[in-house]
């Protein structure tokens, strides 16, 4: 079978881009297939902006203050990517809902991720809800936009341990670092055309079985096997 050519990404940010980071990362180490043709920020000046321009990246402002409505912001953005030749839209801490326009300009091309287990937490604020929840384990999660918020079919998702002492700041810290892994890893899953959606369920093709040894405890009983570490 021919190799697939790398992805068209465009990358839609509203601050630091801490994750458009990390998509830049694995570009440069080679472990992703892609090119982003453009970053789109909805507000001046963020660093994310910065980050993108350091690396020779387009980027462009398309500040929703200056529409009246969220279907025009979106017709903005559908145009800008479409200008770029875009295939795969990627959120990367755009803190934006997007309407129908985008969702039917891009139809299960959207991507997002967010700071917890969904559908655990969605919305603003998930790591302090999770904390407040006194829940064991939170993560992250890549999905498929959908309408709704934070609501559409999974891709990927990693569990981080609550640990006692934990506070929002040290709890996103460890969750951010998760997500840069699982981030990348699906757009890359996209690039070599292994997912499928059925209804809610996004099939990855060739995914090895699971090992059912390697669940996770937290706190973990004295009597339980040690995790198995991956090679």
């Amino acid at each position: 079978m021919a190799e697939r050519a790398p992805v068209k990404l465009g990358v839609l940010i509203s601050g630091t881009g801490t994750n458009l980071q990390a998509i830049i990362d694995a570009l440069e180490r080679g472990e992703l297939r892609a090119e982003i043709r453009v970053v789109i920020s909805n507000r001046p000046g963020v660093p994310g902006l910065e980050r993108a321009r350091r690396h020779g990246i387009a980027t462009r402002v398309i500040e929703h203050r200056r529409f009246a409505t969220r279907e025009d912001f979106d017709r903005a953005l559908v145009e800008a990517l479409g200008e770029d030749g875009v295939e795969l839209v990627v959120c990367a801490g755009f803190m934006r809902l997007l309407s129908p326009v985008m969702l039917a300009a891009f139809p299960d091309r959207v991507m997002n991720i967010h700071p917890a287990l969904l559908p655990a937490f969605p919305g603003v604020h998930a790591q302090k809800a999770a904390l407040e929840h006194g829940v064991r384990f939170t993560g992250c999660t890549v999905f498929f936009v959908r309408e709704g918020v934070d609501d559409g079919p999974i891709i990927a998702q990693a569990a981080v341990p609550v640990m006692p002492g934990d506070d929002e700041e040290s709890l996103s810290e460890r969750i951010r670092a998760q997500e840069h892994r699982i981030y990348p890893w699906s757009i890359q899953l996209f690039q070599e055309g292994r997912l499928t959606i059925e209804g809610r369920t996004v099939r990855i093709a060739d995914f090895p079985a699971g090992d059912e040894s390697l669940a996770l405890l937290n706190p973990r009983s004295p009597h339980s096997p040690r995790m198995k570490r991956p090679h």
